[in-house]
């Protein structure tokens, strides 16, 4: 026979009289609450979603995954990114906006002249910070402990290096790049291991066949992401083939992203490495 439905008066009178808990009521009658749900450890204050008119901004992002909301430019109105970076900048939190139009970086780059903005590789950022800290790549000298290696396999990979790299500075992730150290010259890929050995993570971008990250993961015990990259020939695919080729890697280490995402390259790679630093930091979580 099927159940009978709970008697709403009843479950009442019990809580009344305390013979139940509120909790074991709202169980009984079928209505979900946070505890239930797994969702009581949600942001409680609205003020951390912020809506602006075209967009929410998540202003919660930075204290439960490390880093703020980042702005994915191709196909925003400039007007509403700048909206975003506002909001961001009154909460204290820096900007990083990718896939951006120039006429939409260099509008930005007069709104905001603190900002920096990378031709190459597309994006514009901003910090909270007052000055802004040197940039790693300014660096005369490079000795981080914990730190990412960005690795291109040809020069016409550079662009999407140079997000990854926007993306690590933007970070404050400590970096070194080696650039054109593909498979067609092993002497150049050989003469950088021991460098390369040093890094916590490594990004690795190729386009062509793909070949470059599962050769570098053989010399490394360091996470290798691999970014493949749309350079290349008609068989190329567009980077469909470097990116099945890299999927198929028979390297343990190595993790793929998405064609031309050196944005998701970089950011994996800096979230290993803030950890890293992190744990060995009397100040805990460096941001």
């Amino acid at each position: 026979m099927p159940s009978q439905p709970p008697d709403a008066r009843e479950i009442i009178a019990q809580v009344a009289t305390g013979a139940i808990s509120i909790d074991d009521a709202l169980a009984r009658l079928g209505i979900a609450t946070a505890a239930s749900t797994g969702l009581e450890n949600l942001p409680k204050n609205r003020a951390e979603m912020q809506s602006i008119g075209g967009a929410t901004v998540d202003l919660g992002r930075r204290e439960r995954c490390g880093f703020s909301e980042v702005i994915y430019g191709e196909g925003k109105n400039v007007s509403l990114i700048a909206d975003i970076i506002e909001t961001q900048q009154r909460a204290g939190q820096s900007s990083l906006a990718t896939r951006l139009a120039p006429s939409a970086a260099e509008w930005l780059q007069q709104k905001f002249p603190s900002g920096h903005y990378n031709s190459l590789a597309r994006t514009f950022r901003t910090t909270a910070k007052n000055p802004q800290p040197p940039c790693p790549a300014e660096q005369k000298s490079f000795s981080a402990t914990y730190h990412a290696a960005v690795v291109t396999a040809g020069s016409t990979d550079t662009p999407v290096a140079e997000e990854a790299i926007e993306t690590l500075i933007w970070m404050e992730i400590p970096y070194q790049r080696f650039d054109d150290i593909g498979v067609a010259g092993p002497q150049r890929l050989l003469a950088a291991v021991p460098q390369l050995r040093q890094a916590s993570a490594v990004v690795v971008i190729a386009g062509m066949e793909g070949a470059l990250p599962a050769a570098i993961a053989g010399h490394l015990s360091a996470p290798i992401f691999a970014v493949p990259t749309s350079v290349g020939y008609g068989a190329t695919l567009g980077g469909l083939t470097p990116l099945l080729g890299m999927l198929s890697s028979c390297a343990s280490n190595v993790a793929t992203v998405n064609i031309d995402a050196g944005f998701k390259g970089g950011y994996l790679a800096g979230i290993v490495v803030q950890q890293l630093l992190a744990s060995h930091s009397p100040f805990g979580k460096i941001k």
